[in-house]
């Protein structure tokens, strides 16, 4: 059983394809966006080693021709996208050929950002192998690169034209990059569906270990509400900004940790969304209980819920405040956060009092010290 959304932007609308199997049938769901017979294919090392045949497999009618890069997040940088470029250059790719992305967020944020500029625009489909990737970033065109200034802060808007969430992809998948995903998919009960949440405090550790109708409620659900959200402003100039819930926090310390295996990107929103409840709440914007629910789901879940739990050190408050000032959201000079007023409740936050941030950064280093 295979669930399709689709994103009805004017004139760009495309189909998200979400179930099992798809990569069986892959050539004759990317025919019907692509009708060139040559496809490039961008992946990653690791993914390349389970999937890529399979992918290919799947395509029978299609020459393929394919790049695997290093896996990992220091692979979204200038020179990996220099790469890529070179090497659609190389094979010849014409403006009405597509990039296949295989892979995880990095290689579809990569994949993107080349199929953006390459030729100026070709056309990109999104197959994501990641939870992460399934749920979020695969979904509303949001591509780009990380710099040593910060976290995705060169990219473009390029809206796939097909993304294919095959379910069974996520078998293969280590536990903790699993988990890493799940702190996307908890953000979007977080951030407007109070009932979405309350199923996942009941269902998430079956999704956890396997359950395929529970891991396909959970993408299906996440990826309507992005379309929901995209659909809205899919340039991030008002409600977009919503799903960042969690993120001005979680990018601050994946920059702090070199954007290292130290620490995932799904794993830092976890930890950012507690903060976010933490200081929603000192705000006195929402119920004091909200945060110890919103930590308690996700230490049920063995997630990562604090920084306490990020191994190695890291800067104290005024240096994590520093960082976030990189952030995408920054105007005039003023952090923006997304905040909440209770779960499944979130709002942008322009103008927050930083000393209010700074005292909840603090607590939680502090706690981190006497742990």
């Amino acid at each position: 059983m295979t669930d399709v959304i689709t994103m009805p932007l004017p004139g760009r609308p495309y189909d998200i394809h979400i179930g099992a199997g798809l990569l069986d049938r892959a050539g004759a769901l990317i025919g019907t966006v692509a009708q060139r017979r040559r496809l490039f294919v961008l992946t990653d090392e690791t993914v390349a080693a389970a999937h890529l045949q399979h992918l290919v497999a799947g395509c029978p009618d299609h020459q393929v021709r394919s790049l695997a890069l290093p896996a990992g997040e220091s692979t979204k940088c200038w020179a990996m996208l220099e790469k890529v470029v070179s090497w659609l250059l190389d094979e010849q790719a014409e403006r009405d050929d597509v990039l296949v992305t295989l892979g995880g967020g990095v290689i579809g944020d990569l994949g993107g950002f080349a199929a953006a500029v390459f030729r100026r625009g070709i056309g990109v489909i999104q197959v994501p192998t990641t939870l992460l990737a399934q749920v979020d970033s695969s979904v509303g065109g949001k591509t780009g690169i990380n710099t040593t200034h910060g976290k995705n802060l060169v990219g473009a808007f390029h809206q796939p034209r097909l993304v294919l969430a095959d379910l069974d992809v996520l078998n293969t998948l280590p536990a903790r990059d699993f988990l890493s995903g799940y702190g996307e998919v908890v953000k979007y009960g977080l951030l407007g569906d109070l009932t979405f949440f309350e199923w996942l405090e009941g269902a998430g550790p079956a999704l956890a270990a396997g359950d395929l109708e529970a891991r396909a409620r959970a993408v299906r659900r996440s990826c309507k509400m992005k379309a929901d959200i995209v659909l809205r402003d899919e340039t991030e100039r008002g409600d977009r900004a919503l799903l960042n819930l969690g993120h001005t926090f979680a990018h601050a310390l994946e920059a702090a940790t070199g954007y290292s295996d130290r620490l995932l990107h799904g794993e830092a929103v976890a930890i950012g969304c507690g903060l976010a409840f933490e200081l929603s709440q000192r705000l006195g914007l929402c119920p004091q209980e909200a945060p110890s629910r919103v930590r308690a789901h996700l230490k049920t879940m063995g997630m990562k819920a604090d920084p306490g739990d990020i191994p190695g050190p890291l800067p104290d408050a005024d240096g994590l405040i520093d960082l976030m000032r990189q952030d995408k959201k920054v105007r005039d000079g003023d952090i923006t956060f997304v905040l909440a007023r209770d779960i499944g409740a979130a709002f942008v936050a322009p103008g927050v009092d930083l000393s209010v941030v700074r005292g909840v950064l603090s607590d939680a280093l502090a706690q981190r010290e006497r742990a």
